[in-house]
C-alpha cells in the first residue's frame, strides 16, 4: 500500500490537490498536508498597510511579536497601536497578527467559500499576520486544525510531524511557546501555497522576506468548556424548587459520612446533566456554537423597525445585509429547522433556515420566499442589529 503523500500539488486540482472525500479521510485531524499552488496565481485582496491601518482601530483584536535574538526573547504587544509607530517598526523580526480580518474584509471573508466541505460553524476566522524578514512567533503547537495560506512574499515553515512531540512550555514567556522543538521537515512556502496542521503538531514560521500569511482556524472548544456551558445550560432551565433531597433518609450511622445513599440522591439531583436527549443536546449546542468566540458585541438599533416599514422599503428596491460579526447555523428540528444566532433560536422551515444561513443580503424576492417563521425571524433580527436595512440604491443620473 502506497503512503499517504506529506506534500501535493494542487495545480490541477486546487485549492487540495484530491477530492474533499480524499482530504477528509487521509489528513484532516490525522497528519500534515503541504499543497503547493493551493491557489494559483494567488493576489493578496489585502496589502501591509491596510493591515497596519486595521491594527489601529479600537475594535481590531491585534498583537506584535518582536523577536530580540541576542536573547532569544519574544516580546508580546497589544493593539491598538498608533499610526505613527509603523514607521519606527525595525526592518526584521517582527510580526504583526490581527484576528477576524474575515469579519472587517469582504474580500478576505470570501475566501471561506473554498473551504466549504468543512461545516461553516466549525470555521473560527482568518487571522492575517504580517511579518518583516526574520519575524515570527516563536515554536507552538495549536489544539485546533489550521490553514496557513501564504499570501504574499515567502515563509519558511518547519513542522514536527513524529510521534509523541515534546510540548513542554517555555517559563520565560508570556506566549506560549515550546521549550523543545525539534523540525521532522521544513519548506519554503510561495504565494498560493498552503499548509495545513491538524491539532498537536508543533510548527514554526520565519519569513524569507517581508510577507502576508492567512491563517485560517477552527472553532475546537475543550471538553471542560463544553461541560461548564451544559451545566448552565442546563441551570438555567431547572424550576428553583428542584433540589437535593432525602425522604428516605435512615439515622446516620457517622453523622460526617457521605454514604452511599447521599451518593445515589446526588445522582438523582444531577438526572438532568446525564439524561439529555438529542433534541436537547441540539438546542445546546446551536446556541453554544453561535455565541463561542463571537468576534464582538452587535449594537442593537436606536429604534426597531416596524415589519410593514420593512417590507415597504423593500418593496422600493432597498437590502437587508448581515452583520459580519454574526455567527449563525441550522438543524433539523422535526420536519422543520432551528436557526441559531448568536446564542438564541428561531424555529422555521428547513429552506428558509438554509437560505438566511447562506444569504449575506436579502431583496424582496429573497424575503419573500421565505416562510412565515423566517421572516418573522428576519424582523427580529433587524431589531437587534445582527441584521441591518440598508438605504434604497440610488439611481445613477443619465
Amino acid at each position: 500500500m502506497a503512503r499517504t503523500p506529506i506534500e501535493v500539488d494542487a495545480a490541477t486540482l486546487p485549492p487540495l490537490g484530491m477530492t474533499p472525500e480524499q482530504f477528509l479521510s487521509r489528513y484532516w485531524q490525522k497528519r500534515p498536508l503541504l499543497v503547493r499552488n493551493a491557489f494559483p496565481g494567488f493576489t493578496t485582496p489585502i496589502e501591509p498597510e491596510d493591515l497596519a491601518g486595521l491594527a489601529c482601530e479600537e475594535a481590531a483584536l491585534s498583537r506584535i511579536v518582536v523577536h530580540h535574538r541576542q536573547a532569544d526573547r519574544y516580546e508580546l504587544r497589544t493593539g491598538p497601536f498608533p499610526e505613527e509607530m509603523f514607521p519606527d517598526m525595525p526592518h526584521q523580526d517582527w510580526t504583526l497578527l490581527v484576528q477576524d480580518v474575515d469579519k472587517w474584509d469582504l474580500d478576505v471573508a470570501a475566501l471561506i467559500q473554498a473551504f466549504d466541505f468543512l461545516p461553516r460553524w466549525r470555521i473560527d476566522d482568518i487571522m492575517v499576520s504580517f511579518a518583516a524578514p526574520g519575524g515570527s512567533v516563536g515554536p507552538h503547537v495549536d489544539q485546533y486544525d489550521v490553514f496557513l495560506l501564504q499570501a504574499k512574499g515567502r515563509r519558511r515553515w518547519q513542522i514536527d510531524a513524529g510521534a509523541n512531540p515534546p510540548v513542554d512550555f517555555r517559563e520565560d514567556s508570556e506566549l506560549k511557546l515550546l521549550k523543545e522543538f525539534q523540525p521532522t521537515h521544513e519548506w519554503i512556502l510561495e504565494e498560493g501555497d498552503m499548509l495545513y496542521l491538524p491539532p498537536g503538531v508543533p510548527h514554526h514560521g520565519e519569513a524569507v522576506d517581508a510577507c502576508l500569511t492567512f491563517s485560517l482556524g477552527m472553532r475546537a472548544p475543550s471538553a471542560a468548556e463544553l461541560v461548564v456551558e451544559l451545566a448552565d445550560h442546563v441551570a438555567e432551565r431547572l424550576p428553583e424548587e428542584l433540589r437535593y433531597a432525602d425522604p428516605d433518609l435512615a439515622p446516620a450511622r457517622d453523622a460526617h459520612e457521605i454514604d452511599a445513599a447521599a451518593i445515589g440522591r446526588l445522582r438523582t439531583a444531577l438526572g438532568s446533566l446525564g439524561e439529555l436527549d438529542d433534541a436537547q443536546l441540539r438546542d445546546f449546542f446551536g446556541s453554544f456554537i453561535t455565541r463561542y468566540r463571537s468576534a464582538g458585541q452587535i449594537p442593537g438599533p436606536a429604534r426597531a423597525p416596524t415589519r410593514g416599514d420593512v417590507e415597504a422599503r423593500l418593496e422600493k428596491g432597498a437590502l437587508i445585509a448581515r452583520h459580519p460579526f454574526v455567527r449563525l447555523a441550522w438543524a433539523r428540528d422535526g420536519r422543520g429547522a432551528r436557526l441559531f444566532v448568536e446564542g438564541d433560536a428561531w424555529r422555521m422551515g428547513i429552506a428558509s433556515a438554509r437560505a438566511l444561513c447562506a444569504d449575506g443580503r436579502l431583496d424582496a424576492g429573497d424575503y419573500g420566499a421565505l416562510d412565515e417563521d423566517g421572516r418573522q425571524a428576519v424582523i427580529d433580527l433587524l431589531g437587534r442589529g445582527i441584521m441591518k436595512l440598508g438605504p434604497v440604491p440610488r439611481r445613477r443620473q443619465r
